[in-house]
């Protein structure tokens, strides 16, 4: 396909990439002080997606637990657009001071570079200082489908090539990457259907305007689950949800390469001392043990993740690789 990407498809620069974000996760967790650093009066939590939003609140109870055990103030700040990348972008361009950290999924990290060229380079311009949660991807039937389980949709997919409609939240967007992996993997010939943004895909995936509808987790979806208006065929996950224990991973399934979720976590300017970034990891780690928040997580079918910053690091170089070979195979171009 024609490319407008710029060299990270490169190999030397792949290579970069897993040697400078493995580096830094390893030297953030190498960076403890012998003395506490002192954290600012003020700490700006830049949220990369719209007020409201389940990341949102994640983000603003994180904010909270930060708050008080950090005796700061937490400012949050939503700097939505871009799948995430404006956000990134203010974080990357933020002064490196420790006053400024930002939540957001990995995506314009790992997958928008491999679409476009970005306003700041995301593996120089940011430090992944904490893994907070990852979101899974449900595969939802709607009253448009009679696919009873993820079997029978493959079924029905063979039987009548291009008939199955797959709704996801736009090109290159995560619903379509499990959808061409899945395309590719199970040989099977499904018709994307890309939309902008969640909200009216999700109203006519209610109508019937489409077989499979590829989303994040949500109360609102689950509430339609619980109902009866929606069917869910698998999910994109480690492991079976809390909620939905009869719902199979794609992974249990049999396709590995398509079991993918949402990753989020919290990210600094790439210049902020080290020993700041390491007590922050330590900070976030302790809030994601305390019940509070992981029950605001677990009750929208979020799972808390958390360690060092090193892990971090290193699943998203992983990612990064892994998104770049998906990109170029399917041939997919950003809207």
């Amino acid at each position: 396909m024609t490319n407008p990407m710029h060299s990270f498809f490169f190999p030397t620069r792949r290579t970069a990439v897993l040697a400078s974000l493995a580096a830094a996760g390893a030297f953030l967790c190498g960076a403890a002080a012998a003395q506490t650093p002192a954290v600012p009066k003020t700490l700006r939590l830049i949220v990369a997606y719209p007020a409201g939003g389940v990341s949102d609140v994640v983000a603003r109870a994180l904010g909270d637990r930060l708050a008080a055990q950090l005796g700061t103030t937490v400012v949050v700040e939503n700097r939505a657009g871009a799948s995430g990348a404006i956000g990134m972008d203010a974080v990357a361009k933020a002064a490196p001071d420790g006053a400024t950290l930002g939540f957001s999924a990995i995506s314009p990290l790992v997958l928008s570079p491999h679409l476009g060229k970005l306003p700041f380079d995301p593996l120089k311009d940011v430090a992944p200082v904490a893994s907070v949660m990852y979101s899974p991807v449900l595969l939802i039937a709607t009253p448009a489908s009679k696919a009873k389980d993820f079997r029978a949709l493959l079924d029905d997919a063979r039987a009548h090539p291009g008939a199955v409609r797959w709704a996801t939240s736009g090109p290159a967007s995560l619903g379509h990457i499990v959808l061409e992996q899945l395309r590719s993997a199970a040989n099977v010939d499904i018709t994307h259907v890309p939309y902008k943004g969640g909200g009216q895909q999700l109203n006519d995936a209610l109508g019937g305007q489409f077989e499979i509808l590829s989303t994040n987790a949500s109360p609102t979806l689950g509430a339609h689950i619980q109902s009866g208006k929606l069917r869910p065929l698998a999910v994109g996950a480690p492991a079976r949800l809390e909620s939905l224990p009869q719902v199979p991973t794609l992974g249990e399934l049999g396709y590995k390469a398509a079991n993918i979720n949402s990753l989020f976590g919290v990210f600094a300017p790439a210049a902020t001392p080290p020993a700041l970034l390491a007590r922050y990891n330590a900070e976030i780690n302790k809030a994601l043990a305390s019940p509070e928040l992981r029950a605001k997580l677990t009750a929208t079918d979020n799972v808390p993740t958390g360690g060092p910053a090193a892990d971090f690091a290193k699943e998203i170089a992983s990612e990064f690789e892994s998104n770049g070979r998906i990109v170029k195979a399917a041939g997919i171009k950003a809207d």
